[in-house]
């Protein structure tokens, strides 16, 4: 048995041309390669798109390739992510499901009497895998589902299950993200053989005891300049159990780190400490012409303290200008930490949202003491998720009011 573990490809997340299309290339290549690799099926642990309604260029070129593994006889099992949702809880996951490209495992039911979560399993029919899942939240507002699920059935359900989840796991925070909110893996049901998670854009795999393995494979592409200067590309898991005589729960399985590489990266870094913006011009130009550059992404990240001049002063479009004559594919730059004597910006040091987010609710928190700590970041996130909302087109102002209204007083429990 194969199968692929693909999550967060955010398609539709670059506001650039050029790197929208680069992310689409990246999906189109993982999935020829799972059809290269022969996978029985392939795992989407949330977040196919960036918004709960893509561009249609977007989606009619992922249904596309969807209905070719339709063709195929190759599930693919998928999740909602935290990015799926619009305001009203709808996703395009079911959109998807409706046209019979993907099946959403994420399936149960509350239990009326223990008020539990109770999970169904989506089996396999090629391999007799069972699969199931918990849909990922903003805000880690999915954490209640964890608090309340129904856990003896699954742990004690017999054969290879897999465990597909989108939230943030403590044991598998990597330090530079260890300010986001999280929850333990104890919150999981026990004995899977492979817990498919999403959410966290850093590719991870941790076997955790009394678990089993847990494993993040990162944004297929990167979604921002810190994620392309620190990884450069994405990738998947691909997971191969052996054939053998014992059952297939207890199979040796091997787990494969798969790049997707559709342009290779250069990290142009330069400490700006005493030189003026002429010597970073000098600087810059001169440490990227020993670098082959040709059809590459490049990032320039600046820091320090210029002894001299402003930071607006240094002459990047002479220096973009350049790179671009020398044939680079895409430039980015970022000059948050760099300063100078005179004038020193105050900025968000975080580019990853989440967390940015995560340090301004925090931050400004029980500054009017209405309810506990834990109680005002739930309904913080609540409304920020619920309020993220856009009229639609051909729809009054008075209609979108009353929506808005509607959908606080849900959040907040207000009657009227």
């Amino acid at each position: 048995m194969k199968y692929a573990h693909l999550a967060d490809l955010h398609l539709g997340s670059w506001r650039e041309e050029k790197m929208r299309e680069l992310s689409t290339k990246s999906f189109l290549q993982a999935m020829n390669d799972c059809i290269i690799n022969r996978v029985d099926f392939i795992l989407f642990s949330g977040d196919i798109f960036n918004t709960s309604l893509p561009p249609i260029d977007t989606l009619k070129l992922v249904t596309e390739k969807l209905r070719e593994f339709q063709i195929k006889n190759i599930p693919v099992y998928v999740i909602a992510g935290s990015h799926d949702f619009s305001p009203s809880g709808k996703t395009m996951i079911e959109v998807l499901e409706k046209a019979g490209l993907v099946i959403n495992v994420c399936k149960g039911q509350i239990n009326p009497e223990t008020k539990e979560l109770e999970l169904q399993f989506t089996v396999d029919p090629k391999t007799g895998t069972k699969i199931t899942g918990i849909l990922g939240r903003r805000g880690l507002l999915d954490k209640t589902y964890y608090e309340n699920l129904s856990r003896d059935s699954l742990e004690q359900e017999p054969g290879y299950k897999i465990f597909m989840f989108h939230t943030t796991v403590t044991e598998l925070v990597p330090k530079h993200l260890e300010m986001m909110e999280s929850q333990p893996a104890s919150f999981f049901p026990k004995g899977f053989n492979y817990y498919a998670g999403g959410h966290i854009h850093h590719p991870t795999i941790k076997d955790i005891p009394g678990m089993g393995l847990m494993a993040y494979p990162g944004a297929l592409f990167p979604n921002n300049f810190a994620e392309m200067e620190q990884y450069g590309n994405g990738g998947y898991y691909l997971i191969t159990l052996e054939n053998s005589q014992q059952t297939i729960e207890n199979s040796q399985q091997t787990i494969q780190w798969k790049p997707i590489e559709i342009k290779s990266r250069l990290a142009l870094v330069l400490d700006g400490d005493h030189l003026s913006p002429q010597q970073i011009e000098s600087e810059l130009i001169k440490e990227s012409s020993a670098k082959k550059i040709d059809d590459s992404i490049i990032t320039i990240r600046l820091k320090g303290k210029l002894n001299a001049g402003k930071v607006s002063e240094i002459p990047f479009n002479e220096i973009i200008k350049q790179l671009y004559a020398r044939g680079a594919y895409f430039i980015m730059k970022n000059t948050n930490k760099l300063y100078s004597e005179e004038f020193r910006e105050i900025k968000v040091a975080n580019s990853n949202p989440e967390v940015m987010e995560e340090q301004i609710i925090r931050e400004h928190a029980q500054q009017i003491k209405l309810f506990s700590l834990e109680r005002e970041l739930f309904l913080t996130k609540s409304l920020l998720s619920s309020l993220n909302i856009h009229r639609k087109e051909g729809e009054s102002v008075a209609d979108f009011q009353k929506k808005i209204e509607t959908e606080t007083k849900r959040v907040l429990n207000l009657d009227g």
